[in-house]
């Protein structure tokens, strides 16, 4: 076990990052009530606070890897512990001193390939627009309506570039005036910020203001509630900027209710729908894409159990994207049995990680024929 002094540190650290609330932890154990992790494997959230408490975290140990950053336990706890931020915290400390237990290294290959190419996949910077080839995309000017921000996960996987093309679709057949920076982009930052590299995260921010301020962006639409995360609450909050940031989901309603936007066609399934953690719990944003199906014909939608501020994570978040996890302790799994008990043919959500992770378990259990997955914008490019 490491020894108090070098956590004295880690400490300073979480006091630094606002959660003084630590000290006012009375280990009521809701945390771990709350935390998905609990429903695939023994998982303590209020274990490590305690041990935090007292500068005695294991760091050589992927528990502080854990924590997917749903919010589930800052939500439900009674004394306001910033439990998010006391595990980045401690990855700060655990990264800076180049300490990544095994099923954890990929995230050093991320951040490594970010620095280099602005994306986490070590993709060529110079291919990041190419998922645009043969639409009808413009780059963005000075002047435009909107810049429409796609991500790192929809320029580059071979499944997500098929909802970058449907929101292109959607975008046109609504008259929008958009465009888009192409390989001026950089990822967001907001994974490798929750891995602890603080330091990484901020010159990809940078980056990307200063692309914005000189292209005369002012509103910004994006596909991805962790972009929509960062831009909207962390970039103003470190670096005192004012975007306009909306999210696909908000905007496809407001398309919708204009009048910019008609519906014509049928979609005659039953889905479900489920709320990522950082659309919802963290943004609160359950209403805008639950209207927006509403408003298809003969479509019908089924709620799970757990839903909108009770929504099961997916298990991506908090970096968890890049790391592998064991097929036993998937939450994923878990939320594809709840579709299904839903009665749903269709799992609709509105997030690049999701769907990442639900394509994922489909293959793992063999749910190829028995639901399919899709993001909104998908459905509604079809109906009209």
């Amino acid at each position: 076990m490491e020894t108090v002094q070098p956590f004295k540190e880690a400490i300073d650290e979480i006091k630094e990052s606002g959660a003084e609330a630590l000290k006012y932890c009375y280990q009521c154990g809701r945390c771990d009530t709350v935390c998905p992790w609990n429903r695939v494997r023994t998982f303590s959230m209020r274990l490590l606070i305690r041990e935090a408490t007292f500068g005695l975290t294991e760091i050589e140990r992927e528990e502080i890897w854990r924590c997917t950053t749903c919010g589930k336990c800052v939500q439900k706890c009674p004394r306001e512990v910033k439990q998010i931020d006391n595990m980045i915290a401690l990855r700060r400390f655990a990264s800076g001193y180049g300490v990544f237990p095994a099923p954890v290294k990929p995230v050093r290959t991320a951040g490594a390939n970010l620095a280099s190419d602005g994306n986490p996949f070590g993709e060529d910077r110079a291919k990041r627009a190419d998922w645009a080839q043969g639409l009808p995309v413009k780059p963005f000017a000075e002047g435009m309506e909107i810049l429409y921000f796609p991500g790192c996960y929809l320029s580059y996987d071979a499944r997500l570039k098929k909802v970058a093309a449907a929101t292109v679709n959607i975008l046109n057949k609504a008259g929008v005036d958009f465009g888009i920076l192409g390989v001026k982009e950089n990822c967001c930052g907001e994974s490798i910020r929750k891995t602890g590299n603080e330091e990484l995260f901020k010159r990809l921010a940078k980056e990307n203001i200063k692309t914005w301020i000189e292209h005369g962006v002012r509103k910004i639409l994006v596909s991805s509630p962790h972009c929509y995360e960062t831009f909207k609450n962390e970039y103003p909050e470190e670096f005192r900027v004012n975007f306009e940031i909306v999210h696909i989901t908000q905007y496809l309603f407001e398309l919708i209710n204009e009048g910019r936007l008609k519906i014509n066609k049928e979609y005659l399934k039953k889905i479900t729908y489920h709320d990522p953690c950082y659309l919802g719990r963290h943004n609160g944003i359950f209403d805008e894409p639950r209207e927006v199906l509403k408003k298809i014909p003969g479509l019908e939608l089924n709620e799970m159990p757990e839903s909108r501020e009770e929504s099961l994570c997916c298990g991506m978040g908090g970096g968890r994207i890049w790391i592998e996890t064991q097929k036993s302790d998937r939450f994923a799994n878990i939320r594809l049995e709840q579709a299904l008990e839903a009665g749903a043919e269709e799992l609709v959500t509105a997030c690049p990680y999701c769907i990442t992770n639900f394509e994922d378990s489909r293959l793992v259990l063999n749910y190829d024929d028995a639901i399919h997955v899709k993001d909104i914008t998908e459905i509604l490019q079809e109906v009209i």
